[in-house]
């Protein structure tokens, strides 16, 4: 099934990646266009749909762990994609009922259902803010971050799945150091990523195939390897298990993942500010 009517500002003769990524998670907010898009890379990935799945439980696993282990409190999730349960704010909740979160996306359709991002607890407090992510500052000091995050107080700031859509001439490396240089010491960041950097070369293959198929949609994806993903955690401590297949990170006993031996996610990790 798939979303209905045209809504203002929304290209559905186009795929978008946070469409197909809805659609991978049996999401309803897609078109046609995403539909096509995504079925050619699962034509391409079969298990597309698994590593899609992984990267999410990953990120609920992170929240679930920065908030009972880490003490954290705050949340700014960049790039949240269209709202799928359980959303970050409601993981966070769960444990804290206290958790504060920020949203924010640049995609006209996430705004559209961004209702959905702000049913908190009394206790806490969500807000979205649709935003740029490669104009930090314009998110940092925004009215709706300022008035629902306290920047003195450590920040948990997820990016996940999203820089694999910023093309090395953006400089992806610049725009996460001026968003983690506004947090206070103590904040973590929480990051996944897309990667073809893995041991069987017919799988790398494929992901340059891949590649390919985002761009013809209009969409540059940019898989980084393992040395390039560790980058974004320069002057950052890793927390164990370190840089790993996103469905490695901290596994729960009993989840059983969808990914046969050798079939990768992404990669993924947790680091603290110091």
């Amino acid at each position: 099934m798939t979303a209905e009517g045209n809504l203002p500002g929304i290209d559905t003769t186009k795929p978008h990646s946070a469409r197909m990524y809805d659609y991978y998670l049996g999401g309803k907010t897609h078109y046609e266009a995403d539909v096509q898009a995504a079925e050619a890379v699962i034509a391409t990935v079969p298990f597309a749909g698994g590593m899609a799945r992984a990267n999410r439980d990953f990120m609920i696993r992170a929240t679930r762990w920065l908030t009972s282990e880490a003490g954290v409190r705050q949340f700014l999730d960049i790039g949240s994609g269209i709202p799928t349960e359980p959303n970050l704010h409601q993981i966070a909740q769960s444990v804290a009922p206290d958790a504060r979160v920020v949203y924010t996306d640049s995609d006209p359709i996430v705004l559209q259902y961004a209702q959905a991002l702000l049913h908190s607890t009394p206790e806490g407090r969500t807000a979205y803010l649709q935003a740029d992510a490669a104009r930090p500052a314009s998110i940092v000091d925004s009215d709706e971050l300022r008035s629902t995050l306290d920047l003195t107080r450590p920040v948990a700031l997820s990016v996940n799945a999203l820089f694999h859509f910023v093309p090395d001439e953006w400089g992806p490396y610049e725009i996460l150091k001026g968003l983690l240089e506004r947090l206070p010491s103590g904040s973590y960041l929480c990051l996944s990523h897309a990667t073809a950097d893995i041991d069987d070369p017919a799988l790398a293959e494929l992901g340059r195939d891949v590649e390919e198929i985002y761009a013809k949609g209009g969409t540059t994806l940019r898989l980084r390897d393992r040395a390039e993903v560790a980058r974004f955690f320069e002057g950052l401590e890793l927390v164990e298990p370190g840089i790993v297949m996103a469905h490695d990170w901290r596994p729960d006993p009993e989840q059983v993942t969808e990914l046969k031996e050798g079939q990768p996610s992404m990669l993924a990790a947790v680091a603290r500010k110091p």
